[in-house]
C-alpha cells in the first residue's frame, strides 16, 4: 500500500466514526441543555414500547461521565474495524448494533437499558474473534492489542454492579463472537495469500525435478504398498 492510499484509507477510517461520536455527544448536550430523560427511550425488556430501545438506546447515556467512559473504546473500535475489515465493517457494525439490542430486549432485566457499552463489546468480542477464526497475522496481532488494552473490559460481563447493564455487555460480546465467525471467509485482500507469477510458469511446470512432485501427497502407507509389490502385498497375509 503506497503512502497516499494508506492516507486516504486512514482518512476514510476516521470519518465516520468520528461523525458517529459527534452524534452522541450533540444528542446528550440536548439532553442536558433541554432537561429531558432520554433514558425513557431504551430498551426495556420484552415491552413493545422497549422494542425501539434497539435503535435509540446506544445513542443515550446517562451522565457525561458515562459518555466519557464509552467515548474512547467506541471510537478506536470503530477505526480498527473500518481500516482493517473493510468488506465487512458496515455490516458487522450494523448487526452488532442491532442484535445487541434485541438479545437485551429478549434476555435482559425489565430496567431501561441505555448507553453504547454493549456495541464496544461486541466490536471488541468481534476484532478479538476474528483473529482466532481467521487465523492470520493480521488479525491474530489485532487480536493481541485488544486483549492487552481492553481485556478487562470482560470483567463488565459479570453481574452485580449496581447501575451497570453487565446484560448488554454479555450479550454483545457474544454477538461479537458470532458475526466475527460468521463474516471469517470474508478476506480482505491484505489476507490473501500471495500467488508469485513464477508459479504458473508453464516451463516451470513441465521441466523435471529431483524429488517427485508428488512424494509429499502419498500417505506412508501408499509407498509402503509400492515398495512391496503394489496388489500383492496388500492381498496376502503373514
Amino acid at each position: 500500500m503506497s503512502t497516499i492510499e494508506f492516507k486516504k484509507r486512514l482518512v476514510d477510517s476516521l470519518r465516520w466514526p468520528a461523525y458517529l461520536i459527534g452524534g452522541l455527544w450533540l444528542i446528550h448536550g440536548l439532553q442536558a441543555l433541554l432537561g429531558f430523560d432520554f433514558g425513557y427511550y431504551g430498551v426495556y425488556p420484552r415491552t413493545i414500547f422497549g422494542l425501539r430501545g434497539i435503535l435509540f438506546s446506544p445513542l443515550i447515556h446517562g451522565d457525561w461521565g458515562h459518555l466519557m467512559a464509552n467515548t474512547p473504546p467506541l471510537f478506536a473500535m470503530s477505526v480498527i474495524i473500518m481500516f482493517f475489515y473493510r468488506k465487512v465493517a458496515i455490516p458487522s457494525f450494523t448487526l452488532i448494533y442491532f442484535l445487541t439490542g434485541l438479545a437485551v430486549w429478549g434476555f435482559g432485566r425489565q430496567v431501561f437499558h441505555i448507553g453504547a457499552s454493549g456495541v464496544v463489546y461486541g466490536l471488541v468480542s468481534f476484532v478479538f474473534f476474528s483473529g482466532i477464526f481467521r487465523r492470520n497475522l493480521k488479525s491474530i496481532v489485532l487480536a493481541l492489542i485488544v486483549l492487552m488494552y481492553y481485556g478487562s473490559m470482560f470483567l463488565g460481563v459479570l453481574p452485580g454492579k449496581e447501575g451497570v447493564s453487565w446484560e448488554s455487555h454479555l450479550l454483545g460480546a457474544i454477538v461479537g463472537v458470532l458475526i466475527a465467525f460468521l463474516y471469517r471467509n470474508n478476506k480482505e485482500k491484505d489476507e490473501e495469500p500471495k500467488r508469485y507469477s513464477y508459479e504458473d510458469d508453464p516451463q516451470l511446470l513441465q521441466q523435471d525435478f529431483f524429488l517427485n512432485r508428488d512424494i509429499f501427497d502419498k500417505t506412508k502407507q501408499e509407498r509402503k504398498k509400492e515398495r512391496r509389490g503394489g496388489d500383492w502385498w496388500s492381498n496376502n497375509t503373514w
